[in-house]
């Protein structure tokens, strides 16, 4: 993929991003409304979007940009599927070596 090629698909994540962001922000679910989980689903689109913007920028990756897309990937599919303990594999993201 040419650097032409990623910036290219950056830029279509941005306005994909803009739309998801406005649908988030305007969705009336509040924590422990039904329909909050439909709501989750929209921030986590927008994270994907800001992993793969991580993930296929021309410049050398970012890692502690990847680990905080990780993050917050795992923080809100845990929701989604609490017996696979996502919100814990958290925890080895962050640790010094």
């Amino acid at each position: 993929m040419t650097k032409e090629e990623r910036i290219a698909m950056i830029k279509v994540s941005w306005e994909l991003h803009n739309q998801i962001e406005t649908a988030y922000l305007q969705h009336p679910a509040q924590k422990n409304d039904e329909a909050w989980l439909e709501k989750q689903r929209l921030l986590l689109a927008d994270m994907a979007l800001h992993l793969l913007q991580t993930s296929i920028n021309p410049e050398e990756m970012k890692l502690d940009r990847l680990r905080d897309n990780l993050h917050a990937i795992l923080t809100i599919s845990d929701q989604f599927l609490p017996d696979a303990d996502l919100k814990g594999a958290t925890a080895n993201l962050y640790k010094v070596k």
